[in-house]
């Protein structure tokens, strides 16, 4: 079967069809898929039959995959995430793990309960949002930088049981994590410049909290507006992978008590790099910290 990459939306997203996600793909589809990826940001793949070993070794293709800085992994794996909706919910628009120096380059998240509606997942193109600001807007965004932090969770679930729900609070915040970000980064693949914003903004650096907030509005309504987004309904075993560098990501909150189930992987990456250079700096633990890249090292941060 031939690969056919079709995209879902205007400015972001398509799906691949014709090839079979596993450790052992082909090097010539994992081309095709890596090309695709920085094109179209996510790619959405219908019907995959991976398991959490298998998801483990696809990802791994990419790179280095990095467990949660702070959340438990799934069934003893080193970096497999279960994101179970009895506990918590992502249901407000982020980046992946920003409040550290070196977010993950790529995530993918693989379907294993979807409840019977909603739940869907969106997706927004951060470097077309840049694209698309008028050059005074460009240029003061290309100037800021923002403090990111992990003090501010998910939005909390309304129908999440309270001790599922204070665990995992507890969990999430129990090593407190801060980073400085440039506000614009440049991808260091496609040399594209993206916004670096999302929920984990804890502030502008050099601006009050009343300023910071109505500068943050300003910028992220570019990047969540409908023209640049792209929405996903699952089905159980759909796998979807984006480029975090690039894009940020909300499920929606919409189906009840309902239970659903994702798991997710991601993949190392780089310290982020303004348009001047300048990169982006760790304030907590300590300026060397970075994602960590085993349940032992996760360890090592908290003691």
């Amino acid at each position: 079967m031939a690969i056919n990459v079709q995209p879902v939306a205007g400015r972001i997203g398509a799906q691949i069809d014709g090839i079979t996600l596993s450790g052992d793909l082909p090097p010539e589809q994992f081309e095709a898929v890596q090309q695709a990826l920085l094109r179209h940001k996510v790619l959405f793949f219908r019907g995959q039959q991976l398991n959490d070993e298998e998801q483990e070794r696809f990802s791994r293709l990419f790179g280095e995959q990095v467990p949660h800085p702070t959340v438990r992994s799934a069934n003893n794996s080193t970096a497999l995430l279960n994101l179970d909706s009895r506990e918590s919910r992502a249901n407000s628009w982020h980046t992946d793990v920003t409040f550290v120096a070196n977010p993950p380059k790529i995530s993918i998240l693989r379907a294993v309960v979807v409840p019977p509606y909603g739940g869907d997942t969106v997706w927004a193109n951060t470097a077309a949002a840049y694209d698309e600001l008028p050059a005074p807007l460009k240029q003061l965004a290309d100037n800021l930088r923002a403090v990111h932090s992990n003090l501010y969770d998910y939005v909390p679930p309304q129908h999440a049981a309270q001790a599922a729900l204070k665990r995992y609070r507890e969990e999430f915040t129990a090593l407190e994590y801060e980073t400085e970000h440039p506000v614009v980064h440049v991808h260091p693949q496609t040399g594209e410049r993206a916004l670096v914003l999302g929920h984990f903004v804890k502030h502008f650096v050099g601006l009050s909290p009343n300023d910071s907030k109505q500068l943050f509005r300003l910028f992220h309504d570019r990047v969540t507006h409908l023209n640049n987004t792209v929405r996903w309904r699952w089905q159980a075993g759909d796998v979807a992978i984006w480029d975090n560098r690039a894009t940020q990501h909300i499920a929606i909150n919409d189906y009840g008590d309902a239970e659903r189930i994702v798991r997710r992987t991601t993949l190392d990456g780089d310290i982020l790099l303004g348009v001047d250079g300048q990169p982006s700096r760790a304030i907590k633990p300590d300026a060397h910290t970075r994602s960590p890249r085993t349940e032992a090292d996760k360890k090592h941060l908290a003691a």
